[in-house]
């Protein structure tokens, strides 16, 4: 292990709508994040990694992004997250068991219907692939658990920091053509991101300035993600 899950960021036009409209569906609360982005912090405190940060972009979206949130439901249907802001996109119809639904600026997320024994909320985290099993393996080797093969899906459970239930490569035929307006966080073990390249990330960006001190990577399949220097402790 390299490094842990630290959370997640969303682009958006207007960080402040976008903002509350995920603190609704997550039963959450938004916060000023400074400079005009928001925070959405979970209630129940259970892990800071479930926090998503929206943060400003100048430009819209476009393309598909290949990056979601899964949802188990309340209720026995999306009707809730509807009234709150939600469209949708597509009905559970053959083996698909869930609805596909869109927030204000057009990200997609799929609801599910809670299983008897499980809470409603996020409970996985969705990146289209082309290669499943070998994302799967990667990120497995970065940030710790074990993975799960099935035969289109390839998924990583128990990774450090990680908040949800699964982190679920699913295979898609497109390949990747532009920028994931989700991505995520982690946290490095070293104050440097050389294991990270070693093990077969891309540079994309080394830190700006003090109040822009990540870098900016890329996984083997081109997923943009952010990398942090350890926190310091004591």
């Amino acid at each position: 292990m390299i490094a842990r899950f630290k959370d997640l960021c969303l682009d958006a036009t207007d960080p402040l709508a976008l903002g509350g409209f995920w603190a609704r569906m997550l039963d959450a609360d938004v916060a000023d994040a400074g400079d005009g982005d928001t925070r959405v912090d979970p209630r129940s405190a259970r892990s800071d990694a479930e926090s998503i940060w929206v943060n400003r972009v100048p430009e819209p979206r476009v393309g598909k992004t290949r990056v979601h949130l899964a949802l188990r439901l309340a209720g026995a249907d999306p009707a809730v997250l509807l009234a709150d802001g939600a469209r949708l996109l597509a009905e559970p119809a053959g083996q698909a068991t869930w609805w596909v639904l869109a927030d204000p600026e057009g990200n997609p997320f799929c609801a599910f219907r809670a299983r008897e024994g499980t809470r409603p909320g996020p409970f996985e985290l969705v990146v289209d692939s082309a290669d499943p099993a070998a994302q799967a393996t990667w990120w497995a080797s970065v940030v710790g658990g074990t993975v799960e093969h099935e035969p289109a899906t390839s998924s990583v459970l128990g990774a450090s920091g990680f908040p949800w239930d699964y982190w679920v490569f699913n295979a898609v035929p497109e390949p990747k053509t532009v920028k994931n307006r989700l991505h995520w966080d982690v946290e490095m073990v070293d104050p440097e991101p050389t294991a990270l390249l070693h093990a077969g990330a891309t540079l994309l960006r080394e830190p700006i300035d003090k109040d822009h001190d990540w870098w900016v990577l890329a996984d083997p399949e081109g997923n943009e993600f952010c990398a942090f220097a350890p926190r310091p402790t004591g």
